[in-house]
């Protein structure tokens, strides 16, 4: 699927997402990583939604955003509520839905200039 979003210039945007890919600013992604705003972390070691760790979860809440997206590949799956913690302690509002949900989000988010982390899991 290609998305397009124009009015975030100078800002990390999802262009395309499919099934063994996310696509920012062109360029393809095949692993997981947390997208920023203003940076890209490209090794964010969590691949199937259910091995997503509190490590994992504790460096999304180590982003300074105001929300936190984690997308958990081509479904919805939940991470156990302990898993979680770091971010409810922090006080950080997040979403956890499939991948292509969180890119499209991801991209409502910054073009409202909003502190947005989105953990993609590819």
């Amino acid at each position: 699927m290609k998305l397009h979003l124009s009015n975030a210039p100078g800002r990390n945007r999802v262009t395309a997402c499919g099934a063994d890919f996310v696509e920012i600013n062109g360029e393809r992604h095949l692993r997981s990583f947390v997208l920023l705003p203003t940076r890209l972390e490209p090794h964010w070691p969590v691949s199937p939604a259910n091995e997503i760790s509190t490590d994992a979860i504790r460096f999304l809440a180590s982003c300074e955003a105001e929300i936190v997206l984690i997308g958990t590949g081509s479904g919805q799956h939940f991470p156990h509520p302990a898993t979680l913690r770091p971010l409810i302690e922090a006080g950080i509002g997040f979403e956890v839905m499939s991948t292509p949900a969180a890119c499209r989000t991801y991209n409502i988010l910054v073009a409202e200039n909003r502190l947005v982390a989105a953990g993609l899991i590819v």
